[in-house]
């Protein structure tokens, strides 16, 4: 861990941005917040899934305790999987505006988008 946030800081100096993949499952643990120089968090797509446009429940919960987490150590926010329109509106009530997913495209190979710019 300390030598891989040795190299972390480095990146980040190098204007390397750093994001915490698949936050609040399985490996993702609040002591890397602390410990590593991360850019943003990237909430679980579990999490986005059932997610509609209103919705109180657990997994809007889980989105706006991230992002006033993410907002207490100036990190941004990245939802992960969006597929829905509804996904993409709660996301927004949420103060979520950062996101990927197949509701804006599908995965494409790099050489793919290397020809496209």
């Amino acid at each position: 861990p300390d030598q891989a946030a040795a190299t972390m800081r480095r990146l980040r100096d190098a204007g390397v941005l750093t994001s915490l993949d698949d936050f609040g499952t399985g490996y993702s643990s609040l002591s890397y917040l602390h410990r590593f120089p991360l850019h943003a968090l990237k909430i679980d797509r579990s999490f986005v899934a059932e997610l509609t446009p209103g919705n109180s429940g657990g997994s809007a919960a889980v989105v706006r305790a991230i992002r006033a987490l993410a907002g207490s150590l100036d990190m941004e926010v990245i939802a992960e999987g969006i597929e829905t329109q509804d996904q993409c509106e709660a996301l927004l009530q949420l103060d979520c505006g950062l996101g990927q997913g197949f509701l804006f495209a599908a995965p494409r190979p790099m050489t793919d988008l290397a020809r496209t710019h």
